[in-house]
């Protein structure tokens, strides 16, 4: 009889162990806050290449999500018209974090015809850029910069 009380005992104080681990930083969970909107901070060089896509209007989305050799990073945009094609989240600095921030211009290439008159379910597009590990350890803000504002979220 006194066995299955101790092993009750002992669930219950690693249980409420638990509670402790949901609110550290050692929870992958907790990684990233949600991100917030900020004002459009100056840009940096992105690579050689010339790019001629212009950025998104407005960035109304940013979430980064855990994988196993990393993270990714999820970056939504509501264009003015139906039509807009090759987002993506292109890193600034080279992809090497300045001052513990890494940050994205998200662009997205026009259309040749734009269709104003759609939902906005239409108009969102969304581009990802994977993080490796080593881009992670060096990193402590993460920030997707559009025309009119930038979202940022930190650790």
């Amino acid at each position: 009889m006194k066995t299955p009380l101790i092993l009750v005992l002992a669930a219950s104080v690693a249980l409420t162990g638990c509670s402790t681990v949901r609110e550290s930083r050692i929870n992958p969970m907790n990684w990233f806050n949600s991100s917030r909107e900020e004002a459009r901070p100056e840009l940096g060089e992105t690579g050689a290449v010339e790019d001629h896509r212009p950025l998104v209007p407005q960035v109304t989305a940013m979430t980064i999500e855990r994988t196993s050799s990393g993270a990714i990073v999820r970056a939504e945009a509501v264009m003015p018209s139906v039509g807009w094609w090759d987002a993506q989240l292109v890193p600034e600095n080279f992809g090497r974090p300045q001052g513990g921030t890494l940050t994205f211009r998200f662009v997205a290439a026009r259309p040749r015809q734009p269709v104003a008159a759609a939902s906005e379910a239409a108009r969102t597009i969304s581009a990802v850029y994977a993080l490796t590990q080593a881009q992670l350890d060096t990193t402590s803000d993460v920030v997707v910069v559009g025309e009119g504002n930038s979202r940022r979220a930190r650790r």
